[in-house]
């Protein structure tokens, strides 16, 4: 039997969202999104990370910034052993799976939220499920490692289908699409089919068309301008906006002073269609989505 996380059930009458874009199971969780936008907070357990790299990287440390990410009011946590941030070095399997287990480990059974793991390892993916993880965010929309859908295929977990173009290392390098968004459509939809001839329930899955990986500044104003087009997949759509460097660019901005940039993206993209935000502030973006959502989707009656 499925628990209802964000309370009792929804149908199309009450907000006006297609039951197909509404649900996401997730392990014996079914989050529902027609009352309002699902928040996941940030946990970066990495030296490196382009905004909080370092900060909680001693596991104590990020097991008690999970739980303050909770008490905030995120209803997922997502939680990263290597950057993926431009130009990142890779991270070896042993050393990513040493810096999130043991934090999985400690929260399974703690948070009343799921876990999400943020890998394109499939092994990675595979132990961070034994521990305790619920959902699997791979930037790669499994094509990194060819492992990773029978991972998932196995288990439970709910899957974050994410287009990128190239490794963190090199994806920069060609930012140039002939036709931005249809390609990126296109991309996730080939995912999706392929999720599904490995045993995936379309339930199962999300999909994030990757702001910032391997698009230029002006092909992420583009996605978020256009992001109701992905929703032909007929998926929830996750957008990850926080802090990211597009932002800074268009502000002149540093990293730790986009709160407001971030907030303007999360707004729009809750206006164009957005299930999922992936943010560091979960306390302020939490409120600025479930405003744009208010504004855009009033309750019935």
């Amino acid at each position: 039997m499925t628990r209802d996380v964000m309370g009792e059930a929804i149908g199309v009458s009450d907000a006006g969202v297609s039951p197909c874009h509404a649900v996401w199971r997730v392990g014996e969780r079914t989050l529902r999104f027609a009352q309002r936008p699902h928040i996941m907070g940030i946990l970066n357990v990495t030296p490196d990370s382009f905004s909080d790299g370092s900060l909680f990287l001693d596991c104590e440390r990020a097991v008690e910034r999970a739980l303050e990410l909770e008490e905030e009011g995120a209803d997922s946590i997502d939680i990263g052993g290597e950057s993926t941030r431009p130009s990142a070095a890779p991270v070896d399997e042993e050393q990513e799976l040493r810096r999130v287990i043991p934090v999985i480990e400690k929260l399974a059974g703690r948070l009343r939220v799921p876990i999400s793991i943020d890998t394109y390892k499939a092994t990675v993916a595979r132990e961070a499920i034994r521990a305790g993880a619920e959902i699997v965010n791979d930037i790669s929309g499994c094509t990194f490692d060819p492992r990773m859908l029978d991972v998932v295929s196995s288990s439970a977990a709910g899957l974050v289908l994410m287009h990128t173009r190239g490794t963190p290392t090199e994806m920069q390098k060609n930012t140039a699409y002939s036709t931005l968004i249809p390609e990126i459509v296109h991309f996730l939809s080939e995912r999706i089919t392929a999720a599904e001839s490995c045993g995936i329930s379309l339930e199962r899955m999300v999909v994030d068309p990757g702001i910032g990986f391997g698009k230029s500044l002006e092909g992420n104003l583009e996605i978020l301008r256009n992001l109701d087009q992905f929703s032909v997949l007929e998926r929830p759509i996750l957008i990850g906006t926080s802090r990211k460097a597009f932002i800074g660019t268009v502000l002149h901005r540093e990293t730790g002073d986009r709160a407001y940039g971030t907030a303007a993206t999360i707004a729009l993209a809750v206006a164009n269609g957005a299930s999922i935000l992936r943010v560091h502030d979960v306390r302020h973006m939490r409120d600025v989505a479930i405003m744009a959502h208010a504004v855009i989707r009033p309750p019935a009656g």
